[in-house]
Parts: C-alpha cells; sequence; structure tokens
C-alpha cells in the first residue's frame, strides 16, 4: 500500500505540474509578446524622434547637426547613385558636396516609414525622402540600417537613391 501511496503521489505531482506548465506557459508568452510590443514601440518611438530631428536640423541648413543621427565612426557607410561613402567625415564631406548650401538643400520630408527590426539591438527602416526646392522637387527612397549604442539609436549604413519619376525641374 505504501508504494501504492509513493506512485500515486508522485503522478500526481507531476501531473501538476504539466498542467500547471500548460497553464502558465501561454499566459507567460501572451505577456513576453505585450512586453516585446511595448518595447517595439519604445523604439520605433526613439528612431522616428532621430528622423525628425535630423530633419528639422536639415530644413534649418545644419548638415552636420543632421549626421547626428548617423554613428559617429569610419565604420559609418552611405551608398548612393555617386558610390559608397566610408566613415562619418566621409559621409559628411558626400553631404557637403552635394547639398552645399540652403538653396541646393530645400526642405525634406521623410514618409511611409517601414520599421523592420533585426534583433533586440538593431533595425532597418524604409521610407521616402523628399526634398523641395526653389527650382525643383527631388525625392526617392532609402533603407537605413541602425543600431542601438549607450546614446541611443544611430544609423550605421544608409542606402538612399533617387527616384527620377519624382524629380521635376520647373
Amino acid at each position: 500500500m505504501r508504494a501504492f501511496g509513493r506512485g500515486f503521489v508522485r503522478s500526481w505531482w507531476v501531473s501538476s505540474l504539466i498542467l500547471l506548465t500548460l497553464i502558465a506557459l501561454p499566459v507567460y508568452l501572451t505577456a513576453q509578446a505585450k512586453k516585446d510590443a511595448t518595447d517595439r514601440a519604445t523604439d520605433r518611438d526613439a528612431i522616428r524622434a532621430v528622423l525628425v530631428a535630423q530633419q528639422e536640423a536639415w530644413n534649418h541648413g545644419d548638415v552636420e547637426a543632421f549626421l547626428n543621427g548617423y554613428w559617429h565612426s569610419p565604420d559609418l557607410t552611405f551608398s548612393g547613385t555617386s558610390g559608397i561613402s566610408r566613415g562619418w567625415d566621409g559621409v559628411l564631406a558626400r553631404y557637403k558636396k552635394n547639398y552645399p548650401d540652403r538653396t541646393a538643400m530645400g526642405q525634406l520630408d521623410f514618409s511611409d516609414l517601414e520599421f523592420h527590426f533585426l534583433g533586440p539591438d538593431a533595425a532597418l527602416i524604409l521610407g521616402h525622402w523628399h526634398l523641395k526646392r526653389e527650382k525643383d522637387d527631388l525625392g526617392g527612397v532609402f533603407s537605413l540600417v541602425w543600431q542601438r549604442f549607450p546614446e541611443g539609436w544611430r544609423i550605421i549604413h544608409d542606402h538612399t537613391s533617387a527616384d527620377i519619376k519624382q524629380t521635376s525641374s520647373e
């Protein structure tokens, strides 16, 4: 009788643990999914804030402040029609060459942003850009690879291209 009692108790404990796991696991996974969604919303807001600051800096003619959204590193890369620029200084030189004054810079607007998180500290952002200038409008698409650093989210790679269909002369 004693062996039967131990087996019954052991069986009851195992059954109880399995039942508890089956109940608790979906609750945990749901809570984790909500936490992940909240974290992603926070990350989206942080990245969007960097893009808004870049847009404002650009529209004030401040290329250096615009580049605050980029990783200040020799490993930063920018790919565009004229090739690949390397390093923060190289990207700054590229922007200054292509946009030498306020007239060339125009007014920048980002739109149609798509957020794709590649891990807890990496993201791919797709979107459109548009410059409204006195002589013409210019626009296109971009893909930005972002990384989270202790100081916040920064662009580590920018691939931007102009859409010829959006370009117009007035």
